[in-house]
């Protein structure tokens, strides 16, 4: 029997972030992609993702999906066999972060999705990728396919999201 990994994908990420990870480990996990475009909390979103899940499974959650993980990890820390937490942090956002935040969601509401998906990619992908027609075209499909709803609704979950800090030493899987 294979173990269950549960994957979290990041902002403005859907399935195809997994797929070569998918396609290497299917041999040894069972490989479950949440969707993270449907709710505004990460208690939603990690409810939602261990919807459904055996009673003992693996996590891996990139960057917004690492948030989520934290948070699957405060609602059911027992279920969890390993965890993994790639390009992520434990700490809550700043002020500065959560009005960064909210600007971002002020041009979304204003028409503005695409150019302000354009500008993330500046951070989500390595300057030297960014002329890779092929991954590009990957990772803006990913980002259309979640839309300027689920976006903002991203957002919100990610600058509400508590921290994380005090309760890291409380993670007693490997990690």
């Amino acid at each position: 029997m294979s173990t269950h990994l549960l994957l979290l994908p990041g902002l403005l990420c859907d399935d195809a972030l997994w797929s070569d990870q998918i396609k290497a480990l299917s041999d040894r996990y069972t490989c479950i992609v949440a969707d993270m475009s449907k709710d505004d909390s990460m208690a939603a979103m990690a409810a939602r993702a261990i919807k459904g899940m055996p009673q003992k499974f693996a996590v891996a959650g990139l960057s917004m999906g690492g948030y989520a993980a934290l948070e699957v990890m405060r609602q059911v820390p027992d279920r969890v066999e390993r965890l993994a937490l790639l390009d992520t942090s434990a700490r809550a956002d700043t002020a500065e972060r959560i009005d960064s935040r909210k600007a971002l969601i002020a041009r979304v509401k204003k028409g503005e999705f695409i150019d302000v998906i354009e500008a993330h990619f500046q951070n989500f992908v390595h300057p030297s990728r960014l002329s890779d027609t092929e991954l590009m075209g990957k990772v803006r499909a990913s980002a259309l396919h979640i839309g300027p709803d689920a976006y903002i609704r991203q957002q919100t979950a990610i600058f509400g999201r508590p921290d994380s800090l005090p309760t890291l030493g409380q993670i007693k899987c490997p990690t």
